[in-house]
């Protein structure tokens, strides 16, 4: 019986166990947008994880949805990530970055400092529902800007040069962020995607963006170094997915063709279980899953490896609590427990200060 501490090899990746950091936003960035000296601490001593999916990464300026979050669209970014995946690498891991354009959520005042007046942009003009954090407090957030045919493309390539930047970096691969109401997710979905031309309208033109742009990554830096992250019906950040199955169905049969290097499923609720296992016989490929469960991921997903619904079960808070957390989840814990109030922004507390096991 396969479990989660058995290896398994990830296109050519080999990974020494089956167990997943979830990609969680911590912003943290420094000067610039770059990872600092505590973000490679931060990573290397997690690097017991199988997998280490990081957070998520502006692929362009105009990509960033919240204060304090790193990009990989700058030489001086592309440096300071180099040094993240050689901590990680020197402690024996292995490192995707995860590439998220967060679209319409975010606000100008993020972006303020940069040159062009930039403003979110997204599919349609469609303000979600909420608000975000800025340095002024929350804000509402703003109606993006309908990205033209020539925008939507050159952000397809922005994506690619990312990737080709997280390669220089020394990432083992990318995982593109189409999850959780960022840009990817907001073409897939009707209420956001309101489109009357290629890139919107029926379930084929909704799921085009999404599949050209994991394809043309794919052609850039290969498919066994390129992922996608999806949660269908999830309803994050003003989503509206009401049937979600034509369209995920269309979206994994597009892209099971490219031999990807793993598809990565954040349920959103216990009842998408069905569509998880759908999707599974349609992806002939590695499936990392970050399970819906009525609490935080636990030991007790990992029964999800050794019944074969998922080949890597991804966690998130237990993984920033715990740094160790394979050895953890093998012994049954003790388990630390998240500090709730440092999730976001500041210095090493809450990031890099919470203990390892004593080694006996």
């Amino acid at each position: 019986m396969t479990t989660a501490f058995d290896p398994i090899d990830l296109s050519g990746t080999p990974l020494a166990n089956r167990i997943a950091m979830a990609p969680m936003t911590r912003s943290r960035a420094g000067a610039g947008r770059v990872p600092t000296d505590l973000t490679a601490e931060y990573y290397a001593q997690r690097a017991s994880a199988g997998l280490i999916i990081t957070e998520g990464v502006q692929p362009s300026p105009v990509g960033q949805g919240y204060p304090d979050t790193p990009g990989l669209h700058s030489e001086e970014q592309t440096a300071a990530w180099r040094r993240v995946t050689d901590a990680v690498h020197a402690a024996g891991g292995r490192i995707f970055a995860q590439l998220m354009h967060a679209g319409r959520i975010g606000h100008p005042d993020l972006l303020a400092d940069l040159p062009g007046g930039l403003h979110p942009v997204a599919p349609s003009a469609v303000a979600a529902r909420g608000q975000v954090w800025t340095a002024e407090g929350p804000k509402d957030f703003v109606t993006p800007r309908e990205l033209t045919d020539a925008e939507v493309r050159d952000t397809v390539a922005d994506f690619v040069t990312a990737a080709r930047n997280a390669i220089a970096a020394g990432f083992d691969g990318v995982e593109l962020h189409g999850a959780n109401g960022y840009l990817i997710h907001q073409f897939l979905a009707p209420g956001t995607n309101r489109r009357t031309d290629a890139w919107g309208g029926s379930v084929e033109n909704r799921v085009r963006f999404a599949a050209e742009v994991v394809s043309a990554v794919a052609a850039e830096i290969g498919a066994a170094r390129t992922a996608l992250r999806i949660s269908p019906g999830n309803p994050y950040n003003d989503i509206e997915e009401p049937e979600p199955e034509e369209a995920y169905t269309a979206l994994v049969t597009a892209l099971e063709p490219l031999g990807l290097a793993y598809l990565h499923v954040l349920e959103s609720s216990p009842a998408t279980r069905e569509l998880t296992l759908a999707l599974r016989k349609r992806f002939s490929g590695t499936l990392v899953l970050n399970p819906a469960t009525e609490g935080p991921t636990s030991a007790e997903d990992l029964a999800l490896i050794e019944d074969g619904t998922a080949d890597l079960v991804a966690f998130g808070a237990l993984f920033l609590a715990n740094p160790d957390l394979p050895a953890r989840l093998r012994a049954n814990g003790p388990y630390n427990t998240p500090d709730t109030a440092t999730f976001y922004g500041g210095d090493h507390r809450g990031y890099t200060d919470y203990p390892a096991l004593a080694v006996r």
